[in-house]
C-alpha cells in the first residue's frame, strides 16, 4: 500500500557516503562469546601444579586433597551444566563469530533492523541508521516510532506489526514525502519472524530499502505501455485479439468506432455481458478465424476478405491479417488480427468495389465453396465450408476426407476430371464421413491455373441431408397410404364377399339339424368366415377406415383393468413391472376396445421378442406443448399429449427394418406364426384416433411411444350415431368367431320378427338377394333396387317405404346422396347404412342434422334383423 509521510527534520546523509559515517547498533557486542587460549593454558598449569603437590605430599594427606580437589571440580562442573542447559552460559561457535557475515549484514544495502514484541532494538545495520535518519547508534528507534504520525503510512506499519506478532511474513511500499526542496521517496518494508514458528519468535526481523528509482522505472514504462496503446487505439486501421474460445480479449478504439461497440465490454469475461467472435463477424466468417490448419509450434498467417459488422448488424467489408501462434501441443494462442477498412471510399476505386462484391457473394452464399489441386487438397475455401467441414479436412486438408470412404473414389474421379481440363462433370452424392448420417451434392469444375499456384479444381458443395431426410419420410408417408388405400379396398370388397358367405352359412345353419352330417361342416365355414372378418377389420384399422365409438377414458384407470389380462398374455417366463401411472394425468377421447386392442398387441409383441424371459412395463405421463421439443419426434407437432410408454428387455428391433414394422403383413416370425398385421393395427388406431406412435429400439430395450391429443372437457361435440359396434376381436385372448359366437348367444332368445316395408339397396346382386332373404324370412316385405336411381324409381311407384337398408359405395348414386334425395320426397322415412367401410369415411359428405344407423360389414342375418327392428320400432 502506498502511503506519505514527513520525514525527520534532521537532514539526511547523502546515499553515497550513508556506509562509511556509521557503525552498525549492536547490543551483543558488550558481551563477547569468544573463547580465550590464555584462561585455558593458565587452569592447565594449575592443575599440573596441584599434581605435582600431591606427588611430594605424605600419602595420609594426598588422598584428603585429592577428594577436595575432585569435589571442587565436580561442583564447578555441576554449575557449569545448569548454567549451559539455562542458557546462562554458552558454547561459541566458528559460525556465530564469523565477520564475513557480519559485515554483510551491517553493511547490506536494505535496512536490517531486528525487534521484540516490546519494541526494544537488539540490532540495526548502517544502513537502517541511514534510511531513518539515526544520528548515532544510541539514537536508532523502531521502525514504528521513526514512521508515526501520517493515518496512511500508519495503517501499514499497523499491518506489519500485526503479521510480526503473529509470526507471519508480510510486505509493504509506503511512499515517504520529502523535507521542502527534496523529492519524495518510497520505502518497501518487509517483516518476517527469527523463529520457524510463532512459538519461537519472539523476535522479528525488518528489513526497510528504497525503491524509489524502481517505481519510477516502472512508472515510465507504464507510461510509455498508455502511450503505445494510446497510439494502437487511435490508429488508421483497426485491431483485435481473440483467445481460443473465440472470446474478444482486445478491441482498439478505431475498431469499436467502426463496429459500434462499447470498449467496457471487452475483457470481462465469458458471461452475458462479454463480446465473442461471432458478435463482430457477420454470417459463418467467424468459422474462417477458428479453423485455421497449423502444425504444433507454427505461427500461423492468413489474409482474409469478408465481412464484420456493427452493433445493429449492418456489414462493414474488411481485410483481415489474422496472425495465430500455436503451443507446442496445437493448442491456438491468442490472435493478432490487423483490419483494414474497405468500405470507406466515394465509389471512384471500381477494383476494389468489384472485390467487395465478390468478397460478399463468395463469403455469404449458402453453398461450401472450395479451391483444391489435383490430389484434393483444399487450397483456399469460404466460410460456409469452413463451418460444414470443421474438423473433417484432417491433417493433410483433403477434401476426400470429408466424403465416406465408399464414395471417395468417385469424387476423386470426378476432380481428376476436371484437373485434365474437362467440363460438365456430373455432380457427386455422397455420403459425409462421420457416425451421424450426412450427405451432401459436390459438383466439380475446372479452372485455369494461369498462377500456378496449383489450383485444379473448384468444388462446390451443397449438403443434402434435410432434403434427403424429407425426401425419406414423404416416400415413407405415401408408401403407407398407398398401402392404407390398398387395405381398405381390398378389406371394403371381402366385405361383401364374406357378408355374403355368412348370410348363406346362416341359412344353411336353420336349414340343417346339428344332427346332419354337414352340420360341423357349415359350423367350420362359419367360423373361418369369423376369423377372416377379424383380418379384415385389422387391414381396416391400419387404413383408418374402420368404424370407432370414441368416448372420453382415464388412461390410468384403462391401464388398470387391463393388468390380470395382461399378465396372462406374457406367460410366466415374462415379468410384469406393472403400471407407473403418472399424477393427474389428463383425459383422452378414444375407442376405449380399440386402445385395448392397442396395448394388447404391443404386449403380445413384447413377449414374442422375449422368448428367454424379461421384463415388460407400462407408464404413463401428461406432456406439455412446451416439453414436445425433447423427444425430437418428427412429425408431431407441438400440443398437448397423454403419453403411453411400452417398454420391454427383448431381443430390440434392427436399424434395417425399423422403418417398416408398421407395414401390414410385415413380420420376422417364422411362417404361420403371426399374420404381420398387429403393428399395422395399432399405427391405424393410433392414427385415426388422432395421436402418435414412435419406437426407440437398442438390444436390450425398446420402447413404443403413444402420444394421444389431451380431450379438454366441456367442448359441445356431436354425439355418437346409435347402434351395434362391432368391436374387434382381440386377437391374444380371443378369436372373432367366439367374440360372434357370444353376440349371437345373446340375441337367441330375442323376438327377430316383425313387419314393415323395407327398400334394400345393394349393388352386389348376390348379397341383396341373401339379405332381402332373410328378411322376408322374418315377416318384412322387401324391395330391391341396384344403386340410388333405381330406388329413388321405386319409392316413387311405391309412393311409401318404412325402412331403407342402403350400400354406401354404389355407381350411379352413392349411399348418402340417395339419403338425401329421399328425404326430400319423404322426411320420415328411416335409413340403415351396410358398408365395409368406416362410418366417418361418408359421415362428413352429410349434413350434421341427418338420422340414420349404421351397420358394419361383414355382419350375421341375426344382427342384420336385429338393426332393422331396433330402427323400425324407434331406436334409431
Amino acid at each position: 500500500m502506498a502511503s506519505e509521510h514527513v520525514s525527520d527534520p534532521r537532514p539526511a546523509p547523502a546515499p553515497n557516503d550513508r556506509r562509511g559515517k556509521r557503525q552498525a547498533f549492536d547490543k551483543s557486542q558488550s558481551a563477547p562469546r569468544s573463547g580465550s587460549v590464555g584462561l585455558v593454558l593458565l587452569v592447565a598449569l594449575l592443575l599440573i601444579a596441584v599434581a605435582a603437590g600431591l606427588i611430594y605430599t605424605g600419602p595420609s594427606y594426598a588422598e584428603t586433597y585429592i577428594l577436595i580437589m575432585l569435589a571442587v571440580l565436580g561442583t564447578f562442573g555441576v554449575f557449569a551444566l545448569f548454567a549451559l542447559a539455562s542458557g546462562i552460559m554458552r558454547l561459541s561457535s566458528r559460525e556465530q563469530s564469523n565477520p564475513l557475515i557480519k559485515q554483510v549484514v551491517d553493511y547490506g544495502f536494505d535496512g536490517i533492523v531486528v525487534t521484540d514484541q516490546a519494541g526494544r532494538v537488539f540490532y540495526a545495520n548502517a544502513t537502517y541508521l541511514d534510511l531513518t535518519g539515526a544520528a548515532s547508534p544510541d539514537d536508532v528507534r523502531p521502525i514504528e516510532r521513526v514512521f508515526m504520525g501520517d493515518p496512511e503510512v500508519s495503517e501499514a506499519i499497523y499491518r506489519l506489526l500485526k503479521a510480526a506478532r503473529e509470526g507471519r511474513r508480510l510486505q509493504e511500499e509506503v511512499r515517504i514525502a520529502g523535507a521542502p526542496g527534496e523529492a519524495a521517496r518510497w520505502l518497501r518494508m518487509r517483516v518476517r519472524p527469527l523463529g520457524e514458528n510463532r512459538r519461537d519468535s519472539k523476535l522479528a526481523v525488518w528489513s526497510i530499502a528504497d525503491v524509489t528509482r524502481e517505481r519510477e522505472r516502472h512508472e515510465n514504462v507504464f507510461q510509455e505501455l498508455q502511450h503505445a496503446i494510446d497510439y494502437l487505439d487511435h490508429a488508421p486501421a483497426g485491431f483485435f485479439s481473440v483467445d481460443a474460445k473465440g472470446a474478444v480479449v482486445y478491441l482498439n478504439a478505431t475498431l469499436a468506432t467502426w463496429l459500434d461497440q462499447d470498449l467496457a465490454q471487452i475483457g470481462v469475461g465469458t458471461g452475458a455481458g462479454s463480446l465473442t467472435l461471432n458478435d463482430i463477424v457477420a454470417g459463418e466468417g467467424a468459422a474462417l478465424l477458428t479453423t485455421l490448419n497449423a502444425a504444433p509450434g507454427e505461427v500461423k498467417t492468413e489474409v482474409l476478405d469478408l465481412d464484420l459488422k456493427t452493433r445493429t448488424g449492418r456489414p462493414v467489408p474488411v481485410r483481415l491479417f489474422h496472425k495465430v501462434a500455436y503451443g507446442a501441443d496445437g493448442t491456438p494462442g491468442v490472435s493478432r488480427t490487423l483490419v483494414l477498412n474497405r468500405g470507406k471510399g466515394s465509389g471512384e476505386d471500381a477494383q476494389r468495389d468489384a472485390e467487395v462484391r465478390f468478397m460478399r457473394f463468395f463469403q455469404n452464399t449458402p453453398m461450401a465453396i472450395a479451391t483444391v489441386d489435383k490430389t484434393g487438397r483444399v487450397a483456399r475455401n469460404n466460410a460456409r465450408f469452413a463451418t460444414s467441414f470443421d474438423g473433417m479436412l484432417g491433417d493433410n486438408r483433403s477434401i476426400l476426407s470429408v466424403v465416406n470412404e465408399r464414395d471417395r473414389g468417385t469424387l476423386e474421379a470426378a476432380i481428376k476430371l476436371a484437373a485434365g481440363g474437362q467440363g460438365d462433370i456430373p455432380p457427386v452424392e455422397a455420403q459425409l464421413a462421420g457416425s451421424n448420417e450426412r450427405w451432401a451434392s459436390f459438383f466439380v469444375s475446372a479452372v485455369d491455373d494461369k498462377d500456378g499456384d496449383g489450383e485444379a479444381a473448384i468444388v462446390y458443395a451443397l449438403e443434402t441431408t434435410a432434403q434427403r431426410t424429407l425426401e425419406n419420410k414423404v416416400y415413407q408417408q405415401q408408401k403407407m397410404e398407398s398401402v392404407g388405400q390398398l387395405a381398405g379396398g381390398i378389406a371394403h370388397d371381402f366385405n361383401n364377399v364374406l357378408s355374403a358367405i355368412m348370410m348363406a352359412t346362416d341359412f344353411l345353419l336353420n336349414a340343417h339339424k346339428p344332427t346332419d352330417p354337414s352340420f360341423q361342416d357349415i359350423i367350420q365355414i362359419k367360423q373361418n368366415a369369423n376369423r377372416a372378418a377379424a383380418l379384415v377389420r385389422q387391414l381396416l384399422a391400419f387404413s383408418r377406415k374402420q368404424t370407432l365409438r370414441p368416448q372420453v377414458l382415464d388412461l390410468g384407470e384403462v391401464l388398470g383393468d387391463l393388468g390380470m389380462l395382461l399378465k396372462r398374455l406374457i406367460g410366466e417366463k415374462v415379468t410384469f413391472a406393472g403400471v407407473k401411472h403418472g399424477r393427474d394425468l389428463w383425459p383422452v377421447k378414444a375407442d376405449l376396445s380399440q386402445f385395448e386392442q392397442v396395448i394388447v398387441n404391443l404386449a403380445v409383441n413384447a413377449r414374442d421378442a422375449m422368448p428367454d424371459g424379461g421384463t415388460l412395463g407400462i407408464s404413463t405421463s401428461n406432456v406439455p406443448a412446451a416439453d414436445c421439443a425433447k423427444f425430437n419426434h418428427k412429425g408431431m407437432p407441438a400440443a398437448d399429449y397423454v403419453l403411453v410408454e411400452v417398454s420391454d428387455t427383448g431381443t430390440g428391433i434392427p436399424p434395417e427394418i425399423v422403418d417398416k414394422i408398421f407395414e401390414p403383413f410385415f413380420s420376422t416370425k417364422e411362417v404361420g406364426k403371426g399374420t404381420g398385421l398387429g403393428l399395422s393395427t395399432v399405427y391405424g388406431i393410433v392414427k385415426q384416433t388422432g395421436g402418435y406412435v414412435y419406437v426407440d429400439s437398442e438390444p436390450g430395450h425398446t420402447t413404443f411411444r403413444i402420444f394421444l391429443p389431451r380431450h379438454v372437457p366441456g367442448v359441445e361435440e356431436k354425439p355418437a350415431v346409435a347402434g351395434p359396434s362391432i368391436a374387434p376381436a382381440l386377437d391374444a385372448t380371443k378369436s372373432a368367431a367366439e367374440s360372434m359366437a357370444k353376440q349371437a348367444a345373446s340375441q337367441s332368445g330375442a323376438d327377430l320378427t316383425g313387419q314393415g316395408i323395407i327398400l334394400l339397396v345393394e349393388d352386389e346382386e348376390g348379397l341383396r338377394a341373401l339379405n332381402a332373404r332373410g328378411l322376408s324370412s322374418r315377416g318384412y316385405t322387401v324391395l330391391e333396387a341396384g344403386n340410388g336411381v333405381e330406388a329413388i324409381e321405386v319409392l316413387d311407384r311405391e309412393g311409401h317405404i318404412d325402412l331403407v337398408v342402403s350400400d354406401v359405395v354404389m355407381p350411379e348414386m352413392d349411399g348418402p346422396t340417395l339419403l338425401r334425395e329421399l328425404r326430400a320426397r319423404d322426411p320420415s322415412v328411416k335409413f340403415i347404412f351396410v358398408s365395409g367401410y368406416a362410418e366417418e369415411a361418408f359421415a362428413k359428405n352429410l349434413p350434421s342434422d341427418q338420422q340414420y344407423n349404421f351397420l358394419a360389414k361383414p355382419f350375421t342375418l341375426k344382427q342384420l334383423v336385429a338393426e332393422v327392428k331396433k330402427t323400425l320400432s324407434g331406436g334409431e
